[in-house]
């Protein structure tokens, strides 16, 4: 969690040190979004919902804006590095996914910055409050906090006979250890005993993981975070391959092969975080501009995943569900 924290803070010291200065003029006279990401690449629903949103406010990339993108694939620790090459540039606003608590340039800085997706703002620092942020920092968050109990009631509701539960988690999102504690104490109320972590910091770390790491567990959670939602596809062939019933944070895991998926809508946020970088680039100060949560959010269960295991999800927990992928 420190060194998490430690990483916010030099980003933002680093973009204040170098972020021009009111009188600079940029290097092209088209608005320049930077997006730092923790993905390898920019073909992800999120990013296509970010670019209708820009579309829909009349924003054609190429022609009256440029995107920068900066992809961390995976490894935090590049934060500094790609920042500082956004800074360079110069960008006129930064849209941050995955890297950092939930920004790796933090709330200090000349360059306004937009998180769709940030977990826990008020509690990690990062603004003063949900209705007025100050400093540069705005965005939308996924409301994990809340969402962590209803999916383990969701996993116990369908399998009630689970009563061992394992978690795969990141101990580098300084964000994991909160959600943790949170997925503990409602396994606990559900009478699911203590959660086993199953930890992974990296996409090598990942990939490393064996089926036999879910060995006694009756269910798996997937806490939620950047790395987990980039490489969602890898999370979920390690735990079908394992064989357990699982619940995943976004529809993505469902969407491609996992069993059940409970959370906030991602590619909604993008494309809302879109307005946000128009309000911007017209003059708005994103510390004015509250922190919103999210307006769509899905319950997937996917019953082609349910039917190699045998498991039988019930009536009750289909007819809950948002779309059910037969």
């Amino acid at each position: 969690m420190r060194r998490g924290i430690a990483l916010v803070a030099g980003i933002a010291v680093l973009l204040m040190a170098t972020a021009p200065s009111a009188g600079q003029q940029p290097q092209s006279k088209l608005p320049r979004v930077g997006i730092l990401t923790v993905a390898d690449n920019d073909r992800a629903p999120m990013f296509d919902a970010f670019r209708e949103g820009l579309r829909d406010l009349g924003y054609v990339e190429g022609r009256n804006i440029v995107l920068e993108f900066r992809f961390a694939r995976g490894d935090r620790s590049l934060g500094p590095q790609l920042a500082a090459e956004l800074v360079a540039l110069p960008v006129d606003v930064i849209v941050l996914e995955g890297i950092g608590p939930p920004s790796t340039v933090g709330p200090s800085g000349r360059i306004p910055i937009v998180s769709p997706a940030m977990m826990n703002p008020v509690e990690s620092g990062l603004v003063a409050s949900l209705v007025r942020p100050g400093g540069n920092l705005t965005g939308f968050t996924l409301m994990h906090t809340v969402l962590n109990d209803k999916r383990l009631e969701l996993l116990d509701t369908a399998f009630p006979n689970v009563t061992a539960v394992a978690a795969l988690a990141n101990p580098a999102s300084p964000g994991d250890k909160l959600a943790f504690e949170q997925t503990q104490m409602a396994a606990r109320s559900l009478g699911l005993g203590s959660v086993r972590r199953v930890e992974a910091a990296s996409p090598a770390a990942l990939r490393a993981l064996r089926p036999e790491v879910f060995s006694g567990a009756g269910g798996v959670v997937v806490i939620p975070n950047g790395l987990f939602y980039n490489y969602h596809r890898d999370v979920v062939a390690l735990v079908n391959e394992a064989r357990v019933p699982a619940i995943y944070p976004e529809r993505e895991y469902a969407d491609d092969g996992g069993l059940m998926a409970y959370g906030a809508n991602v590619p909604d946020n993008f494309r809302r975080a879109a307005g946000y970088v128009d309000r911007i680039l017209k003059g708005a100060n994103p510390g004015d501009l509250p922190v919103q949560e999210p307006a769509k959010f899905d319950f997937i269960v996917n019953l082609k995943t349910a039917k190699t295991p045998g498991l039988t999800i019930p009536p009750a927990i289909l007819a809950r569900a948002d779309e059910v992928i037969e």
